[in-house]
């Protein structure tokens, strides 16, 4: 089987689409490349989906916790406690069981034990806690005086948020918030590995690429091809948001604001 009909067979592998048996002998680096790269559709599916409704979440848990009521505060700060204080390993291990109790009341919980909803729920609620407390560390942040012109401006309540808090608030958490989102990225490698099943072997890159090192016994060759995988990836985050960091940043002169710095974080 030449390259080109390698891809063409395993390209959406990963989607259950093209050849339904994985190579079994005589390993190419093709055939390496096409099926890790195939698995990254689904840490992509996981990453962006988990960032855009995560944000959200997070804006709202940033804003309870600032929040004056014990009502909207307490819930708030649970929330983060308990998600930053647990391992993500953990988290995916029990919501996977729980999510498989959930099965046996009702059949509409089904779905959320696979790793399409069940985990994309893990990584949101995790992603959610770790974001809405560096957005909470933004609001406290911002500058008194930005926040006096608004009331000298006559805004109150949701026009003072949306036209000065919220965009100080993403300003000053931006540079942060993208080293979130590249973990979040790296954090998907752990969705199969942790507890949900691969159903007919469609798993993501380390899925891949752990079947490549236990078949031939060597884990220098897709474990490498998964790093690079993982570095383009990253590499697309940080483009990305360093265009919304300029936009953020838009009405300072040039050197007014510091360029996005990340500091990957070894340890979660």
């Amino acid at each position: 089987m030449s390259c080109a009909e390698t891809i063409a067979a395993y390209a959406f592998r990963s989607l259950g689409y093209g050849e339904r048996l994985l190579p079994r002998t005589d390993f190419t680096l093709c055939q390496q490349f096409t099926l890790i790269g195939s698995g990254m559709i689904w840490n992509i599916y996981f990453g962006v989906l988990a960032l855009l409704i995560g944000f959200f979440i997070a804006t709202a848990v940033a804003i309870g916790k600032a929040s004056p009521r014990k009502a909207f505060r307490k819930p708030a700060e649970w929330f983060i406690f308990i998600f930053r204080g647990s391992p993500l390993f953990i988290q995916f291990f029990f919501a996977y069981f729980l999510f498989l109790s959930l099965k046996g009341v009702s059949p509409i919980f089904n779905p959320l034990t696979s790793a399409t909803f069940g985990a994309l729920i893990v990584l949101i609620l995790n992603t959610a806690a770790y974001s809405g407390e560096i957005f909470y560390g933004a609001l406290q942040s911002i500058p008194k005086g930005d926040i006096e012109a608004a009331d000298a401006y006559g805004m109150t309540g949701w026009a003072r948020f949306k036209r000065v808090m919220w965009p100080t608030m993403l300003r000053l958490a931006w540079p942060a918030y993208t080293n979130e989102a590249i973990f979040l990225f790296h954090a998907t490698a752990l969705v199969f590995f942790a507890g949900f099943p691969a159903s007919q072997q469609k798993g993501d890159a380390l899925y891949y690429a752990n079947y490549f090192a236990d078949k031939t016994f060597n884990p220098f060759v897709p474990y490498p091809i998964l790093a690079g995988y993982f570095i383009i990836v990253t590499l697309c985050v940080i483009g990305l948001f360093g265009l919304v960091n300029r936009r953020l940043n838009r009405h300072l002169p040039a050197t007014g604001y510091k360029k996005l710095k990340i500091r990957p974080q070894l340890l979660r």
